[in-house]
């Protein structure tokens, strides 16, 4: 479940500080735009050695207790940037993209989009009760050795001899600056270095032959996601080889990564300090940090506010009474709300509630029936997402989460 708040990114760091109750308030009030970096970090912690008395399989539990049920897990961005480089657009609209979904027409000609539960998202729920396949411990294991052969020293010294063509940045705006005036030039360098995952040859040769016919432009102009990931990458490497950021963590450069996924939120949260210190260097105007102390903290206020309903409000389930975040008292959620969400969410929050009654609901659940039995448009719709008029995105719901009821009894029970 989650509400319809500010997108956001973010860490496993932001994520462990939280209590099961605080996570119900975070996955009610935002929409998280989950990674695939968290779902690996996540996973490889079952290859963590443990104190006595404690297991890796109890930590990633407690880990998956906590995970967002809503939101959108995005696509790779090695997936992406290749789709770009082939010739698909990336929309960076503060959106997850994300994978799958079906396109269908109802029988009134309205377009509609079905998304099954994400894979991640079933894993999770198998992680929730400490169950894990074969697979995946196998998985967790091949992360933590690639983990340990990141050779920090070797991208020092790539640091160094870019630095010596171009300069020391004094500082990290410095170094991000350095390596966006790099980006910016027609070579054939940067698109090559794009390439370097590319498989088969065939594809990189294609995308070489399409870069050619555009008259070799530069890669910020050519595919501006791929060169984000470039600019990401091209900064860490100068702040390494500049002394600006440590090479004595080679988990530096797997937390560098959440940044290549900024174009797709609204707000970024972490505890981590390299993201503190480097995430704020690459949001635009109409996006925030926040930091995951201050994230936590305005989660338990939000616990403690809700806490105080009376008994009867509270058994109705969170999905019932916390529809939009307080309106009074000082909470960071509230102000978020205000710089990045409607701003008429504030009149809406105020205006009592009417319960849906048993017609109403037997009719949205009609209308939801139909379209996800509507038949399925094969091959590329026809019609852009701004025509879009409907969309589905199938989860599983706990009814209870930590001390909250969060779905009504009725949903459990339905009225006869």
């Amino acid at each position: 479940m989650s509400g319809a708040g500010p997108i956001t990114l973010f860490d496993k760091s932001t994520l462990q500080s939280l209590t099961v109750d605080e996570a119900v308030w975070f996955d009610t009030f935002y929409f998280p735009s989950m990674t695939p970096l968290f779902f690996v970090e996540t996973l490889a912690d079952l290859e963590k050695e443990m104190a006595a008395g404690q297991s890796a399989e109890s930590l990633v539990g407690a880990l998956a207790d906590k995970t967002p049920l809503g939101g959108g897990v995005n696509v790779h961005h090695n997936r992406l940037s290749v789709a770009e480089l082939v010739g698909n657009k990336i929309e960076m609209k503060r959106l997850p993209v994300i994978e799958g979904g079906d396109s269908v027409a109802t029988r009134d000609g309205r377009r509609a989009v079905v998304f099954d539960q994400q894979p991640e998202s079933a894993a999770l729920s198998r992680w929730r009760e400490k169950k894990f396949l074969d697979v995946e411990r196998h998985f967790a294991k091949q992360w933590r050795d690639a983990l340990s052969a990141i050779d920090m020293d070797a991208i020092f010294q790539q640091g160094r001899d870019i630095i010596r063509r171009v300069g020391r940045p004094k500082d990290l705006v410095a170094a991000k600056d350095a390596a966006a005036q790099l980006l910016k030039n027609r070579s054939s360098r940067y698109v090559l270095d794009a390439l370097a995952a590319l498989k088969p040859k065939q594809v990189s040769s294609a995308v070489i032959d399409r870069w050619k016919s555009y008259g070799s432009p530069s890669i910020t102009t050519y595919a501006p996601f791929t060169a984000h990931i470039l600019l990401v990458d091209l900064f860490f490497c100068l702040s390494v080889g500049a002394d600006l950021i440590g090479r004595q963590r080679p988990s530096n450069k797997i937390d560098i990564a959440y940044l290549y996924y900024l174009p797709f939120c609204m707000l970024f949260t972490s505890r981590d300090k390299i993201h503190e210190r480097t995430a704020p260097l690459f949001l635009e105007r109409d996006q925030i940090f926040v930091h995951g102390d201050d994230l936590k903290a305005d989660l338990a206020k939000l616990d403690a506010h809700y806490s105080k309903l009376p008994d009867e409000e509270k058994l109705k389930g969170v999905m019932s009474f916390a529809h939009y975040p307080p309106v009074e008292g000082d909470f960071l959620i509230s102000k978020l709300w205000d710089k990045l969400m409607r701003p008429e969410w504030r009149e809406w929050a105020t205006k009592p509630f009417v319960a849906r009654s048993a017609d109403e609901d037997a009719r949205i659940m009609e209308e939801i029936n139909e379209i996800e039995s509507s038949p399925k448009i094969s091959g590329t719709p026809d019609f852009a997402h701004e025509e879009i008029e409907a969309m589905i995105i199938k989860r599983s719901i706990p009814v209870f989460r930590g001390k909250w009821r969060m779905v009504p009894p009725e949903a459990v029970e339905p009225r006869r």
